[in-house]
């Protein structure tokens, strides 16, 4: 266990976290050019923290990230940060938007966070798992939507 340790000054930690977000009335935005663009903000603004990700994935309408945060920074001023300054940079990057969400309110209140010690490599088959799930229930979902009269 001590390989898995990180340090500061006069600490040893091992702080991880399973964090849930989603964009403002959990719209299906997460797709092709925001999705690549959030990735490299998310990225980016970690790296300025000192957060390292150690999974993540952007599900069509809302985010996974397994994060190890250090202990100075607590997971609430974190998530803050996180959703505020990615607003505004993918707001700056795609004007248009602003149209969409006005006010630069690019996701929705609140989190869900919940914090991993023994379970991590659960956490991580899940949120790896997550979208085969996901378009699993959705090719069993289209089905209703299909005409029957037409013979398709």
């Amino acid at each position: 266990m001590a390989n898995k340790l990180n340090s500061l000054a006069h600490t040893k930690w091992l702080c991880k976290y399973h964090i849930v977000f989603t964009p403002k009335y959990r719209r299906k935005i997460i797709y092709n050019q925001y999705r690549r663009d959030l990735q490299g903000i998310l990225r980016l603004l970690c790296q300025y923290k000192g957060v390292k990700i150690l999974e993540g994935h952007m599900m069509p309408d809302h985010v996974h990230l397994l994060v190890s945060i250090p202990p100075k920074i607590s997971v609430s001023s974190f998530m803050g940060y996180l959703k505020g300054k990615s607003s505004l940079m993918i707001f700056d990057k795609h004007a248009n938007l602003k149209y969409k969400f006005g006010n630069r309110h690019f996701w929705a209140e609140g989190y869900y966070v919940s914090t991993v010690v023994l379970n991590e490599s659960t956490i991580r088959k899940y949120i790896r798992d997550q979208e085969m799930n996901d378009q699993a229930q959705d090719r069993l979902s289209v089905k209703e939507y299909e005409d029957p009269f037409r013979g398709r």
